[in-house]
């Protein structure tokens, strides 16, 4: 018997704010950020909006078995750092996800530290699942507004631009959402005319 996973893969690419790399003698370097700032209207490839409310990551953070991963640009051949481990520390407070990370004392790990500090890096990218149930959806207005109410995170990446693969994929996703939210923009739009009418 074959179980198929139902969840689709989204990503989200963010500013990282308040990033913060240092390094003292005889001590790992270490970032640190938010990666998804709460409340914050985002408008996802002009097909809808959407809000990350506070709390949708604790419960995958929180989790005693979480294994959140930190990558570069999305390569699961380097790992920056892991919940597991110890390496990477999650947690939410009043104006997001923010995250740490203990770098390891690797080249990919000490480029992407130099590229940092210039600021020519200054992304950040994570990758999530919703499930059924855990997002509400507002067609009243336009775009359409998403509101995640509870995500499944599984990676945080540090990103110097979107990999062209992973843009093109979110974009389907995207595409695939925008679809279902215009037709059923359309619906509430006939029902609203034919309520009209008949006043």
């Amino acid at each position: 018997m074959t179980i198929k996973n139902k969840k689709k893969v989204e990503k989200r690419t963010v500013d990282i704010t308040n990033i913060q790399t240092r390094a003292n003698e005889n001590e790992p370097v270490k970032i640190s950020g938010y990666a998804a700032i709460f409340n914050s209207r985002t408008s996802i490839g002009g097909w809808f909006d959407e809000i990350i409310s506070p709390g949708a990551f604790d419960k995958s953070i929180s989790a005693n078995n979480s294994d959140i991963r930190a990558l570069v640009n999305h390569d699961w051949d380097k790992v920056l750092g892991r919940t597991k481990a110890k390496t990477l520390i999650l947690r939410e407070d009043n104006k997001g996800l923010y995250f740490e990370i203990e770098m390891p004392n690797t080249s990919y790990a000490r480029d992407l530290a130099a590229s940092m500090e210039r600021g020519d890096i200054d992304q950040c990218s994570f990758g999530f699942w919703v499930d059924e149930g855990k997002e509400r959806w507002d067609y009243s207005q336009e775009p359409a507004l998403r509101t995640l109410e509870e995500v499944e995170l599984y990676e945080v990446s540090v990103v110097s631009l979107p990999a062209y693969d992973d843009t093109e994929a979110s974009l389907v996703r995207s595409k695939e959402i925008g679809k279902a939210v215009e037709q059923r923009m359309s619906i509430i739009q006939k029902i609203n005319q034919t309520l009209e009418e008949k006043k």
